[in-house]
């Protein structure tokens, strides 16, 4: 049993060799492949909660702001519930009423994704800026 197993294992092996091995290169063709899906580095920093690198980019002049695959930082930290990069997001001017390329809003995404904690801050941020 092990030596017609051992036997069949080489034979498949040399059938992959001999079937890759005659290869016509004027049939091969190449494709530029592109991501779908394009993340700034801004907002990938606040997918992963790291607070040091969204307070350095803030400091350098980061938009709050600014769009990246349809969605703002602010909507990013609703999504992933980062209590403490939306604050200070918020502190910074981010604009919780923008809506993303689906029509959503930062609260929307906090409460589709069950950040209640983002959700419970964003509804504070937006109750406080309608008294004034």
């Amino acid at each position: 049993m092990k030596k017609t197993i051992i036997i069949s294992a080489i034979a498949l092996c040399i059938s992959f060799v001999s079937v890759n091995a005659k290869t016509d290169n004027s049939t091969i063709k190449n494709y530029d492949v592109e991501a779908f899906f394009k993340v700034n580095s801004f907002c990938v920093s606040i997918a992963k909660g790291d607070l040091e690198t969204v307070q350095k980019l803030i400091s350098r002049g980061a938009d709050v702001n600014e769009r990246s695959n349809g969605m703002t930082p602010v909507m990013y930290a609703a999504k992933f519930n980062r209590v403490d990069i939306l604050n200070l997001l918020i502190e910074n001017g981010a604009n919780l009423k923008i809506k993303s390329d689906k029509k959503m809003t930062a609260a929307d995404y906090a409460e589709l994704h069950g950040a209640s904690d983002a959700l419970a801050i964003i509804e504070k941020a937006t109750a406080k800026k309608k008294k004034k």
